[in-house]
């Protein structure tokens, strides 16, 4: 018999198609998409069970279909409709704990993949140029989705240690982003101006949604050969942008403004809901982060089709332009750098030769 298929999160449009995508893999029998929402979009064969992970219904579903592999990807910074932050930190947390609590007590499950986020390392002033799987964060975040991400990952490396039977495979994605991004960080790119940190200029890496649905195809089923699929890897594409290259690149002003004055300017976008405007993703916006992605080709071997760079053209592309457009600022530019040092028309010339 092939593989039996869990997938957590399928409301959601990464969750959603990564069900549609491992539907195709010959070595799986079924799959069995779990959410508490019913989704808006296409699962195709996959079995959609109406189930809260919050709940301990989870673990009859799982003896139920003899589910062998369980892919979480309800780990997230964003609610699936009107819930708020509250409903986002439950889910993220109590749910990832009911969810590993059936696991352990279901002899059938022999995988687990775990979406979580390089939101892990935190992002301080001291923080080294490049963090590894192995590298501690010099601050512990302190609250939101990053700190609901070291929270599931702590109860999954408690899970491993119950089940040392199970293959667990930890992904800790960089800032995800494509046509069809769902994340804070998206929604702060959408603005029309980007309030930022006066001073700072941060690197940011960025993972393409494509690359994320192949990364965990390859997590979910047997390691090819050569390669090691359980244990934690960071994922994102090669390159890092600056916040600024980023700004100009989606043709988007922005104000610099104190760390007071953006603290208040995201609370009060927070309070509008225009953007999750968090703590945690301030200080991402004041000292940024990259990580090694070393693992992620060596042991896992994935090589994402996508750069940083190539991510990030392909959400900008869908954003459409912005207030200050690329190509009318280069062509603005182009016209300011043909004009004469000494401001008279393009031609004239200004004789050197003292007056005779």
């Amino acid at each position: 018999m092939g593989k039996i298929v869990l997938v957590t999160g399928a409301a959601r449009q990464l969750g959603g198609r990564f069900v549609r995508r491992i539907q195709r893999d010959p070595g799986v029998d079924r799959v069995i998409a779990v959410d508490a929402v019913a989704p808006e979009h296409e699962l195709g064969a996959a079995a959609f069970v109406l189930a809260d992970i919050r709940q301990s219904a989870i673990a009859r579903v799982l003896a139920e279909y003899s589910v062998d592999t369980v892919v979480h990807l309800d780990v997230s910074a964003k609610a699936v409709g009107a819930g708020g932050r509250t409903t986002v930190k439950e889910t993220n947390v109590i749910g990832t704990m009911q969810l590993l609590g059936a696991c352990q007590k279901s002899p059938a499950v022999q995988r687990l993949v775990v979406k979580s986020s390089t939101n892990v390392y935190g992002s301080a002033p001291r923080d080294p140029a490049v963090f590894t799987e192995t590298t501690p964060p010099k601050s512990l975040p302190s609250g939101g989705f990053a700190k609901d991400a070291v929270e599931v990952e702590g109860y999954v490396r408690g899970f491993a240690r119950r089940r040392p039977d199970v293959a667990v495979c930890v992904l800790r994605f960089a800032n995800i982003l494509g046509p069809e991004p769902d994340s804070p960080l998206a929604d702060y790119l959408s603005l029309p101006v980007l309030p930022t940190v006066l001073g700072y200029d941060p690197r940011l890496q960025f993972v393409h949604e494509d690359d994320v649905v192949d990364v965990l195809e390859i997590a979910s089923r047997e390691p090819r050969r050569g390669t090691l699929n359980s244990g934690t890897f960071n994922i994102a594409g090669d390159g890092v942008l600056l916040l600024s290259q980023c700004s100009r690149r989606l043709g988007r002003p922005t104000v610099p403004l104190l760390l007071p004055a953006v603290t208040w300017v995201g609370s009060a976008l927070r309070t509008i809901g225009m953007t999750d405007f968090s703590p945690e993703q301030i200080r991402l916006l004041t000292h940024g982060r990259v990580v090694s992605t070393v693992q992620m080709r060596e042991t896992l071997g994935f090589r994402p089709k996508f750069t940083t760079a190539e991510t990030f053209a392909e959400f900008a592309r869908s954003r459409g332009p912005g207030l200050l457009p690329p190509e009318r600022v280069a062509r603005a530019v182009g016209r300011l750098a043909e004009l004469p040092a000494g401001g008279g028309p393009a031609g004239t010339t200004h004789s050197t030769h003292s007056a005779r």
